[in-house]
């Protein structure tokens, strides 16, 4: 989103651009992974209150895209203001970086703006009811750090460095084999509001239907590849040192 000098607040023409972006993303097969920023030091500050005008009832929501399903993971990059619409944007998406001095929060509230673009839906999938009634009520502001205890943020960095670490987690995401990792993700996204046995239903056909996937990488581990957690983000275990023999 790049209008700084409106701390990248949408107006029409941006929902406009921020479709066509989605829909460019979808059809492009060799992009994995959407990572979702704002120009210069905040991520979005909403609607342009001052351009409300342009703005319409979409059908994939009026900022743009906020009722259509992404089907490939999507990653927020979040520095400075995320709030009203702009923190619905950040709930869209599938994970969430904050860098230390953003700011969280449904400041509509003031304006008596009503969320329309997926806040009262996700915010409660994401934080729990409670939680997000107190933010949707509320109104009030949230930094990064009580963010991350929410469970509204899934890690926050130095300012400044969020779409830094959100093109690291892309580069991950991006390297893993797509089949299965599309399949799980639709699995849990889809199966939320689903009961347990109709879920587990959904898991098994979308699962099951990369399960080649899973026997050819099943082969590669046991040929020795990915051993000592070697790929996993965090789990690369160090080697030991082979101790000496006493003389």
């Amino acid at each position: 989103m790049t209008r700084p000098e409106r701390r990248n607040a949408v107006d029409g023409p941006t929902a406009d651009a921020l479709h066509e972006a989605f829909r460019r993303f979808v059809a492009d097969a060799d992009a994995r992974v959407l990572v979702l920023a704002g120009e210069g030091e905040a991520f979005s500050a909403g609607a342009d209150l001052k351009a409300i005008h342009t703005l319409r009832d979409r059908d994939e929501g009026p900022l743009g895209f906020t009722r259509l399903f992404s089907p490939k993971p999507t990653i927020a990059a979040v520095d400075g203001w995320c709030v009203a619409g702009g923190l619905e944007l950040a709930l869209w998406c599938d994970l969430r970086i904050a860098g230390e001095g953003a700011t969280f929060g449904c400041f509509e509230r003031r304006w008596g703006v009503p969320l329309v673009d997926g806040g009262t839906q996700r915010l409660p999938r994401i934080v729990g009811l409670g939680r997000a009634l107190e933010l949707i009520l509320l109104g009030r502001a949230v930094d990064a750090r009580e963010a991350l205890a929410f469970g509204l943020v899934n890690r926050v960095v130095p300012a400044g460095r969020a779409v830094e670490a959100a093109l690291e987690w892309a580069e991950i995401l991006a390297g893993f084999p797509q089949e299965t990792i599309l399949a799980d993700r639709e699995a849990a996204i889809r199966g939320l509001g689903l009961a347990l046995e109709e879920g587990l239903a959904l898991e098994r056909r979308l699962g099951w239907a990369t399960v080649a996937v899973g026997r050819e990488g099943a082969l590669r581990f046991a040929g020795g590849a990915g051993r000592g957690g070697a790929g996993v983000p965090g789990g690369e275990r160090p080697q030991r040192p082979t101790p000496s023999r006493p003389r």
